[in-house]
């Protein structure tokens, strides 16, 4: 036999690196998606966790909000009250005084005077302001309340006489003051 019969009819003179079939190449895919998707799904873990994290915290929140909100309700006059337990102490001292006999009328005055003073300053700590408009001064329905028109020689629609003080409590009114207001002419 010669040599050129000994060899094969076709030489393969390409390295076997070069050769890759559709097997490697679904195996390097498939492998690839695994990676990807074991990638995704502890993203997916991660972010579930953290979800449910900032869901427990907003509850938590939520819950402890609700909390103050009741707590403030249901001593929200406590400032209030206290302010106005010397005003109690001392009409409780003028009645005593008063029921004992001692006292003379002026001193009952002074004490009352006295009294009136500091449940003024009571109020005015607790923002809570008088409303007494002068004579004279333009009717605001939002503060006042007119109780009778009456003919007057002053500008249609202005006071004539308040009858009973209003009050303001933080700018909102909590009662109007009661006022007759001037008749057109």
């Amino acid at each position: 036999m010669s040599d050129t019969q000994n060899s094969a009819p076709y030489q393969d003179t390409e390295p076997a690196s070069l050769h890759t079939t559709s097997a490697d190449t679904a195996e390097a895919a498939a492998s690839e998606a695994a990676a990807r998707i074991a990638e995704l799904e502890a993203k997916n873990v991660e972010l579930a966790d953290a979800y449910l994290r900032a869901k427990a915290e907003a509850d938590n929140t939520r819950r402890r909000a609700d909390e103050e909100i009741a707590k403030s309700r249901k001593f929200a006059v406590e400032g209030f009250a206290e302010s106005l337990l010397p005003v109690k102490d001392s009409l409780e001292a003028a009645l005593a005084t008063h029921a004992s006999g001692q006292g003379s009328p002026e001193q009952v005055l002074e004490g009352v005077n006295i009294t009136l003073r500091q449940l003024v300053q009571a109020l005015e700590r607790n923002k809570v302001v008088e409303i007494s408009p002068p004579v004279g001064t333009k009717f605001d329905p939002h503060q006042h309340q007119a109780i009778s028109v009456v003919p007057a020689d002053q500008d249609a629609n202005t006071v004539v006489m308040v009858l009973q003080k209003g009050y303001l409590i933080a700018e909102r009114v909590l009662r109007p003051a009661l006022v007759t207001v001037a008749a057109p002419k």
